[in-house]
């Protein structure tokens, strides 16, 4: 098919409000008709993005790598979870990685609901399983599936972590539906 903005032939092109764009094109492409309409409208030479093409440089590629460097590194990629501030591009706990520990602990040694417990701590539920499951808190760094060791300190302890994942896997074991 043929890109109908830039006029490219590719195979891999994806079909957009009935339009097909090339992989270039579709990158750029709103989200609202009337808007993509005026998008196909500004016709472009194919020639032009034939360098985004050549090199295989797509929007996002570069960040993504970044992230990945920051990451490998052991520098937090995305916001600073409960419990820890940033600080010079470095995690640092603040006053409530007692409350993170105190989650932690009080799930482990009591037998609430994640219901419950998510409105003591004044959490939503995923909210909860979000903070419960976050291995930032074992001083790792988890990006694009891979974990890497983190610069930053620890706050909570390798033993109370897996005792809590594992008591959460029972947490959300599927329900069984009666037939």
């Amino acid at each position: 098919m043929t890109c109908k903005k830039c006029g490219y032939s590719d195979k891999k092109e994806k079909v957009i409000f009935g339009s097909p764009l090339c992989p270039i094109c579709t990158t750029f492409a709103p989200d609202k008709i009337h808007d993509f309409q005026n998008y196909i409208a500004e016709k472009i030479d194919w020639k032009i993005l034939d360098t985004f093409r050549k090199y295989k440089q797509f929007p996002g590629k570069k960040q993504k790598q970044g992230m990945e460097k920051m990451a490998s590194i052991g520098r937090l990629v995305t916001r600073a979870p409960l419990g820890y501030d940033v600080v010079n591009g470095n995690l640092i706990p603040n006053e409530d990685a007692v409350r993170v520990h105190s989650l932690f602990r009080t799930f482990l040694n009591r037998n609430y609901s994640l219901n419950s417990l998510a409105k003591n701590f004044s959490l939503s539920v995923n909210g909860l399983k979000k903070i419960l499951t976050n291995r930032t808190y074992l001083g790792e760094i988890k990006f694009d599936g891979k974990i890497h060791k983190g610069d930053h300190q620890p706050i909570i302890n390798p033993e109370i972590f897996y005792a809590v994942q594992r008591k959460l896997k029972t947490y959300l074991r599927p329900r069984k539906h009666k037939t």
